[in-house]
């Protein structure tokens, strides 16, 4: 059966009579700049089910009153904590609490004689002069002007003119003149920079961010030379006067400073690597997203406060540099050095966003719609770039076309940086990778070719989301990341659909589920404060990026065919220049109320719904809750969701076409179609039975996706204890018979969770009875279809990890025949993960794959590789890896997490990682900053498996004593949420588990 969308049912709870709270949020979206985020938490009081049947016919227009879909669907809609107390409800008055006691006549003189006194003093109070109160007492009167506020004492011992981590909104940047003088011999740099700025609101100071430069002079309209304050922790300079600068003014500021190049991988940072004769090249590169512009040059670093940028390099004559502009000129400024002029930016662009590198690189380029689009290298890896270059020309092309706006300048570059932390970072008209993110050989895999693919296409949706349009705050980075996800996967499945995206996008709506049903998520679009450097990194999640594309995948299904890409345009091209909040995004993409209502709800607040479908007879009842794993410390409001429902039955054409009344014939339900919307569905027992049976009967019942998402969901519901583990099992029987990828992919994650808390518990006997159905009819030879690899790698790292002997001996047979010919007997792609980590458990083979990790030129190899040389179960191996990451060299930093998340999977590696990580973590956060990606991964990587009382309180005692190098960050909370759902999870199933298995 292939059913189509029928239009958009609203189904109204009838418990609420009343229209959801309608959130003024700040419209003026233009306004420059906000100094806060809104602050608003939207506690909608009625909830709606939007309801879209499949096979059926459309419902009547003039029928769509909220109220009498409701009853004409036969549908109620309740929140189910409401039902568990009747007197929760808001229209049930609560009578007074009654007393049986009364007071004695002592009691109640004493209380008269207080009351009096307190009403006499405050008389005496009200009646007394003007007065301040003083140790000396009543000494002057009380004066009408308020309290003066407290400022900090900047580095000199000078009051510094600003007490707020935000800067004020009295000064705009509009152009930044920027010289720089890197130093790769010194590793220093030396730079001028010179801000035209205009006053907004009469002030008597400037004050912008500065980190880790030395400001060496500066001085203001050309010729007076003034002091600069600093106040370090907050990474703030001000330049203050007598008089005010009036509003309209003009003023220029110019900055002469000298500063190291970073160590770290933020800022303007130098990096290293070996050529082809061995000899060390260096090159200096910047990396400035989230906060870091403020490291490379003096600047108003808030992504509102947009300006034009031009930029000067002055280099040796053996490096080439690059900035966000073409090059315009190069003069030789004294002997041995060049200077190279870049155009100056013709749009108006955030300081994260501005990039500059000095290297030997070497670069393809093509003509795309009047776009120069290259690709730069390390001069080695040339013949690694034009896989990137296709799939850069042919996206440019298709943005273009889509967004109706042409890319606006005439230059886009794309380079690979081989000391690079990030995947990419969205520069605008100059893109920086890792390697592994942008190289690929010819003969490499099609998953290796999708990875490079994926990371292209979002960073060249960010030219649109981000860059063209910026949002206001990070509190509102979705905006950016949340689109840059979502058009990464549409845009690549529309114009390379033989990379079966379509798989990988729905496991990315599982992932952020994982994260958003605990209670340390957070809302999309975060209302609360996000201004601490913290805060702001800890907002690059995967509620951010994923949950961010669930959303607007969700929107674009509901709303009619085309409104969507229509809103779009009109919000491009309304706030192209510009700085938005997630409101301006709803006004642009639709006039009606409803939609905003219902986006807010998803977008203001954390999590996501658990719908329950119960049935009796033909009489559908939907009801829904927040689905929260966790009730540490849980945050209870009465939110619910305005949810765009999707569904799907056995008997399409019978179902009536106004309700969910279904007749007898209909046996089973199946919501959420194609898994789209971001909600987990519960059907209960009966429910539940019916759909397996059907899969039973007929696995293609159901599409893949359908059929992945039963699977996700019952697990989901088994970590919250509402099904048993036993019927878990009970639909995985069906598996046996199943071939499609997505359905097994996810089956495998989810049974690879409960392998490794059970290795970790040292349940080796459960373990070892683990099967792993279809490994024995895969093929180790060359496989064409993305999917069917997919699919293979992950059974066959499944099985050889589960020690599956005809799986080892098949990997081991792989890898010694591509040692035996010195490499040149190629390893499918998508098997030499599997085939270099069953190698590595040999300490023979784990010093010949060392030996190929230092010689070979392929990156996606190389990092393969990398991996398994990190899976070894000895000790000593373990131990010198991890050190010689944190170090860097033979193993890069950048490659530090990885490294870590490998070994955290086996049995030996994540004791040692975690003992590794407690004694390192200061020099950890040197590399990384706190709150980070990394510092992210590191932490969730290192205490996911643990499920023991014993590992809880160690986890809690180490995070505790760090204080502000780390205690209060969120993923913090998020590890020791999920090690205690660990702990009831193993109490409540490993019983079932002994016995199954």
């Amino acid at each position: 059966v292939h059913p189509l969308f029928t239009d958009t049912n609203m189904i109204e709870n009838s418990m609420f009579e009343e229209e959801p709270d309608v959130v003024d949020l700040d419209k003026d979206s233009t306004a420059f700049p906000a100094l806060e985020p809104d602050e608003v938490v939207y506690e909608p009081r009625s909830s709606r089910l939007l309801v879209r049947g499949l096979g059926e016919n459309d419902l009547d227009d003039e029928e769509e009153d909220y109220e009498s879909s409701a009853r004409l669907l036969g549908m109620s809609f309740m929140n189910r904590s409401s039902t568990h107390n009747p007197s929760s409800s808001p229209y049930n008055r609560q009578a007074p609490p009654r007393s049986c006691s009364c007071s004695s006549a002592r009691m109640l003189v004493v209380g008269v004689f207080i009351l009096v006194l307190v009403a006499s003093m405050a008389m005496a109070l009200y009646f007394l002069p003007g007065c301040t109160f003083t140790k000396a007492g009543c000494g002057k009167a009380n004066s009408s002007t308020p309290m003066e506020p407290s400022y900090p004492n900047s580095t000199n011992g000078e009051l510094f003119p600003w007490n707020e981590l935000r800067l004020p909104a009295s000064v705009r940047p509009v152009n930044y003149d920027l010289s720089l003088t890197p130093n790769l011999t010194s590793m220093t740099f030396t730079g001028r920079t010179v801000i035209n700025m205009t006053i907004l609101h009469d002030t008597k100071r400037i004050v912008l961010h500065s980190s880790e430069l030395n400001i060496t002079k500066a001085t203001f309209q050309v010729s007076v030379e003034v002091k600069v304050l600093e106040y370090k922790p907050w990474q703030q300079i001000a330049v203050s006067f007598p008089e005010d600068l009036k509003v309209g003014q003009v003023c220029v500021l110019t900055l002469d400073y000298a500063a190291n190049l970073s160590h770290t991988y933020d800022g303007f940072y130098n990096s290293s690597y070996n050529d082809k004769t061995g000899a060390k090249r260096v090159l200096a590169a910047t990396q400035f997203e989230p906060q870091a512009a403020r490291k490379a040059f003096p600047c108003f670093d808030e992504p509102a406060f947009k300006a034009t940028f031009l930029v000067r390099i002055t280099r040796e004559p053996g490096y080439i540099t690059l900035s966000n502009m073409p090059q315009v000129l190069c003069v030789c400024v004294c002997v041995g050095l060049l200077e190279d002029e870049f155009e100056q930016t013709g749009v108006n662009m955030s300081t994260y966003l501005v990039a500059f590198i000095v290297a030997n690189f070497t670069s393809i380029t093509r003509n795309v719609s009047n776009t120069l689009v290259s690709v730069y290298s390390v001069p080695e890896k040339k013949e690694h770039t034009h896989y990137a270059l296709d799939t850069a020309s042919t996206l440019l092309h298709f943005y273009n076309t889509f967004f109706h706006i042409d890319y606006p300048l005439r230059k886009l570059d794309l380079v690979a940086i081989p000391d690079f932390l990030a995947g990419a970072m969205e520069n605008w008209g100059l893109i920086t990778f890792r390697e592994t993110s942008l190289l690929v050989g010819n003969q490499s895999s099609p998953l290796d070719k999708q990875l490079i693919a994926n990371v292209v296409a979002h960073e060249l949706a960010h030219q649109w989301f981000g860059n063209l349009v910026t949002m206001r705050w990070w509190n509102d980075l979705w905006l950016n990341e949340g689109f840059a996800t979502y058009w990464q996967y549409t845009s690549l499945m529309t114009e390379f659909p033989q990379l079966d995206l379509d798989n990988v996008f729905l496991g990315v709506r599982f992932k952020a589920m994982a994260k958003d049903c605990l209670n340390s998520s957070h809302p999309v679009s975060v209302s609360s404060q996000v201004t601490t450097p913290e805060q702001v990194s800890e907002m690059f999640d995967s509620v951010t990026y994923e949950k961010g594309a669930s959303l607007l995948l969700m929107l674009k299904t509901t709303l009619p065919d085309g409104q969507f890409r229509k809103g779009l345009i009109k919000y491009l091209d309304n706030y192209r220049g510009s700085n938005t909040v997630t409101e301006d995004l709803w006004n642009s993409l639709t006039q009606q109320e409803s939609v905003s209502d219902m986006m807010r709800t998803w977008t203001l607040q954390n999590g996501f719904p658990l719908v329950t479908v119960s049935r009796m007879g033909g009489h559908v009842t939907l009801t829904q809750e927040h689905f929260l794993l966790s009730a540490d410390n849980a945050t209870h409001t009465s939110n619910l969701w305005h949810i765009p429902v999707t569904y799907v039955n056995d008997s399409c054409s019978s179902a009536p076409s106004s309700t969910l009344n279904v007749s007898d014939s209909v046996k089973w339900l199946k919501f959420n179609y194609m898994n789209t919307g971001f909600y987990i569905v519960h059907y209960g027992d009966e429910g539940w039975a019916t759909l397996i049976d059907a899969l039973k009967t007929d696995i293609n019942t159901l599409t893949p996706h359908d059929r992945a998402s039963l699977i996700h969901n019952i697990f989901a519901l088994s970590r919250l204890g509402r099904v048993s583990f036993r019927q878990v099992l009970n639909l995985l029987d069906y598996a046996t018979s199943e071939t499609e990828t997505a359905p097994l992919t996810e089956a495998l994650s989810q049974l690879s969770s409960v392998y490794r808390l059970l290795d970790k518990r040292q349940e080796q006997r459960l373990v070892a009875r683990m099967k792993v159905n279809l490994m024995d009819s895969q093929d180790w030879g060359e496989e064409e279809s993305v999917s069917r690899q997919e699919l293979r790698s992950v059974l066959l790292e499944m099985a050889c990890s589960l020690g599956r002997q005809n799986c080892t001996d098949q990997a081991t047979a792989l890898y010694d025949q591509w040692t035996n010919s010195n490499q040149t007997k190629q390893i499918p792609g998508d098997l030499q993960r599997v085939v270099f980590s069953t190698a590595a458990q040999s300490d023979l083979r784990w010093l010949s794959l060392m030996e190929a990790y230092s010689s070979t030129t392929y990156d996606s190899e190389k990092r393969k590789i990398l991996q398994a040389l990190a899976s070894t179960q000895d000790p000593q191996s373990i131990v010198w890896i991890l050190s010689t990451g944190l170090e860097g060299g033979i193993i890069q930093t950048q490659e530090l997490p990885l490294v870590i998340s490998t070994m955290s999977d086996g049995f030996a590696g994540h004791l040692l990682v975690w003992e590794f990580v407690k004694e390192n973590w200061d020099r950890i956060i040197e590399k990384f900053p706190v709150g980070s990606y990394p510092i992210q991964s590191i932490i969730k990587s290192t205490t996911s498996q643990f499920s023991t009382q014993t590992h809880l309180e160690e986890v809690q005692r180490f995070f505790s004593s760090l204080k502000e190098r780390g205690s209060q960050m969120r993923s913090v909370q998020e590890a020791l949420e999920t090690i205690r759902l660990n702990q009831l999870w193993m109490d409540r199933n490993l019983p079932t588990l002994r016995i199954w298995l």
